[in-house]
C-alpha cells in the first residue's frame, strides 16, 4: 500500500454556501487613511542579508488598488537561492490596510499547500482574521511560488484534470487492475507537470518559500515578521522560524503539522482524524429526523461503509454527465469534515446518494476540488498541493506497507479502502529535497501554536507535538471538531490570539478552550 500523503488542510475549505450545498508607523512613508489611498512602504533594514538578494528586499513595489477595497502588487524573488542572479519569478500580494492605528504588516496563509493566500483576503478577509487585527495591521495575503497568481506550476488542461480527479476506475477495488490504473494516472500527472511547468518543480519547495515570506518581510517594511498561518501554513511559519529566528516577530500556528513525522505517518495520522470526525458526526446526525442512518454509530458507519462499496462498484448518476464512484464520495466526506456548520450538507449527500443520486455529494467534491464548472477550476491547488509535497516528504519506498495497511485498518475501518490514491510522487521527475526533523527554532521568542482536540486535517496531537518541540513554543487547546480554532466562535481563543497578535501579551502555555 502507497498511503497518499497530507489531505489538504485549507481554512478557507470551511466556507460552504448555502447555493451548493509592534512596529510603529514610522517605518511608512505615508499613513493612509483608507484604502484608496496608496502609500508605499519604507523596506526594512537590510542588515544580515547576503549582498546577492539585497536587490530583492529594497525593490520598490508598484501597488495598485485591486477588487475595489484592496491593495495589490507582484514581488520578485529568486528562482533558486543558490544562484539568484539567474532567474526571478513572482509572487502575487494582496494586503487590506490596516483600519485604525498601524502596528505594520500581518502575513497570513490559508495552507494547502497550494491554497491562495491573495484569495483568502480578497474573498473571505473576516473569515481569515477577527476585526480586532483589521484595525492594527495591515492584513497581507500572498500566493506562495508555484500557487495561483503567483508563477505558478502548471499540469494538466482542465479537462485532463476532470479525468484525473473525478473518472471511475475500471478495475475492482483492491485489485492489481485498479492498483495498475492508478500508478498510470498518477505517472500522466506528473509527467504533465514536468512538461508544463518551465523547470519551477525543483524549486517548489517549503524551504524556498520560507526565504521568500523574508523578502516579504523585508520590502514590507517589517524588521520582523508577524504571521498567521493555517494547516500546512504552520509548517511554513515554524521553517521560517527555524531559518530566520532573530527576524520572527509574533508568530500564531494555528492547526499544526509536525515537521518531524514522515509521509507515511502524515496520511496514516490524518486518516484516523477524519475516522474520528466522521464517528462524532454520525454521533450527531443519528439524533436529528434527517439522518439517513438508524442504530448506534458503529452501525451506522458500517452502513455508510457499505454505501462507499456499493457506489464505488457501480457509480451513481449527478446533475451533469460524471458518475460519483468511491473515491468522489470519500472527496465528499473530507469536505465536510472541515467544519461541523458542514455536516448538515454531509447529511444531504448521503441522503441522495442511498437513493441513487450523487449529485450534492459530487457539489462537495468539485468544492473541495476548486472545480467551478466542466474543465473549469478556480486555482491550482491541485497541482501546487503535489508539487510541494512531492517536494517535501522524503521517498520512503514500501518498506513498511505491511504495518501501514494494518494501522490504517485498524484506526480508519470505515476509510480504509478509499484513503489511498495515484503514487503521483513515486513517479515525480525531481527527487526530493525535504527533511523531516523536529523544529526548535531557537531564538525566536514565543510561538503560539493552535491545536483543535478532534481537527481531522491536522490532528490535535501535531499541535501537541509541536509546541513541545518549539524551544518557546505555547500550545492553546480548543475543545471541540473541525479544522483549525482561530475564528471559529470560541472567545477564548479569539482573545488570547489577538492580545499576542496586537498586545504582545503571550497566552498561558497549556491554555484550553472549552
Amino acid at each position: 500500500m502507497k498511503t497518499s500523503l497530507l489531505r489538504r488542510g485549507v481554512a478557507a475549505i470551511a466556507l460552504l454556501v448555502t447555493t451548493s450545498l509592534t512596529l510603529s508607523a514610522c517605518l511608512y512613508s505615508q499613513i493612509p487613511k483608507g484604502a484608496g489611498e496608496i502609500y508605499q512602504n519604507v523596506p526594512a533594514s537590510t542588515e544580515g542579508v547576503p549582498e546577492n538578494l539585497v536587490p530583492f528586499y529594497t525593490q520598490e513595489l508598484d501597488w495598485k488598488i485591486c477588487n475595489t477595497t484592496f491593495q495589490c502588487t507582484t514581488v520578485e524573488v529568486p528562482l533558486d537561492y543558490a544562484h539568484p542572479e539567474e532567474r526571478t519569478i513572482e509572487l502575487s500580494v494582496i494586503r487590506s490596510v490596516a483600519m485604525g492605528k498601524r502596528q505594520g504588516s500581518l502575513l497570513t496563509n490559508p495552507g494547502g499547500p497550494g491554497a491562495s493566500g491573495v484569495a483568502l483576503i480578497r474573498d473571505s478577509l473576516s473569515f481569515a482574521v477577527g476585526k480586532p487585527l483589521r484595525e492594527n495591521y495591515d492584513i497581507i495575503g500572498f500566493d506562495p511560488r508555484g500557487v495561483g497568481e503567483s508563477t505558478a506550476v502548471s499540469c494538466l488542461s482542465g479537462t485532463e484534470k476532470d479525468a484525473f480527479l473525478y473518472d471511475p476506475y475500471t478495475g475492482a477495488l483492491g485489485s492489481d487492475e485498479r492498483r495498475t490504473e492508478m500508478d498510470a494516472r498518477g505517472q500522466a500527472f506528473a509527467d504533465a507537470c514536468a512538461e508544463n511547468s518551465d523547470g519551477l518543480l525543483p524549486y517548489i519547495t517549503t524551504v524556498n518559500a520560507a526565504n521568500d515570506l523574508d523578502i516579504l518581510r523585508g520590502v514590507l517594511g517589517d524588521e520582523k515578521l508577524n504571521y498567521l498561518g493555517y494547516s500546512y501554513g504552520t509548517f511554513l511559519g515554524a521553517s521560517y522560524a527555524q531559518q530566520f529566528p532573530q527576524r520572527a516577530g509574533r508568530l500564531v500556528l494555528d492547526g499544526a503539522i509536525d515537521p518531524s513525522v514522515s509521509g507515511t505517518d502524515v496520511g496514516l495520522t490524518q486518516a484516523a482524524g477524519f475516522e474520528s470526525a466522521l464517528r462524532a458526526y454520525m454521533s450527531d446526525c443519528i439524533t436529528t429526523r434527517e439522518c439517513p442512518f438508524t442504530g448506534d454509530v458503529d452501525q451506522a458507519l458500517t452502513d455508510l461503509s457499505t454505501l462507499m462499496h456499493t457506489v464505488d462498484a457501480s457509480p451513481l448518476p449527478t446533475s451533469d454527465t460524471r458518475t460519483l464512484d468511491g473515491s468522489s464520495l470519500m472527496t465528499a466526506i473530507s469536505a465536510a469534515m472541515y467544519n461541523q456548520d458542514n455536516w448538515s450538507y454531509l447529511t444531504q449527500a448521503l441522503s441522495g446518494a442511498l437513493e441513487g443520486d450523487g449529485s450534492v455529494a459530487m457539489s462537495l467534491a468539485d468544492f473541495y476540488n476548486g472545480r467551478v464548472g466542466p474543465g473549469e477550476y478556480e486555482d491550482n491547488s491541485t497541482e501546487a498541493f503535489t508539487a510541494y509535497n512531492c517536494m517535501d516528504y522524503p521517498d520512503e519506498g514500501d518498506a513498511d506497507s505491511a504495518a501501514a495497511e494494518e494501522r490504517l485498518r485498524a484506526e480508519a475501518p470505515t476509510i480504509a479502502d478509499f484513503w489511498d490514491g495515484p503514487n503521483t510522487c513515486g513517479s515525480w521527475p525531481v527527487a526530493p529535497t525535504g527533511v523531516r526533523a523536529p523544529i526548535a527554532a531557537e531564538g525566536t521568542g514565543p510561538i503560539v501554536v493552535i491545536g483543535t482536540t478532534n481537527d481531522p486535517a491536522t490532528p490535535y496531537q501535531w499541535s501537541v507535538n509541536l509546541a513541545d518541540q518549539l524551544a518557546e513554543g505555547v500550545l492553546i487547546t480548543r475543545v471541540g471538531e473541525g479544522h483549525t480554532g482561530y475564528g471559529k466562535g470560541n472567545n477564548c481563543v479569539d482573545d488570547a490570539v489577538e492580545s499576542y497578535l496586537i498586545d504582545g501579551t503571550t497566552p498561558e502555555d497549556g491554555l484550553r478552550c472549552e
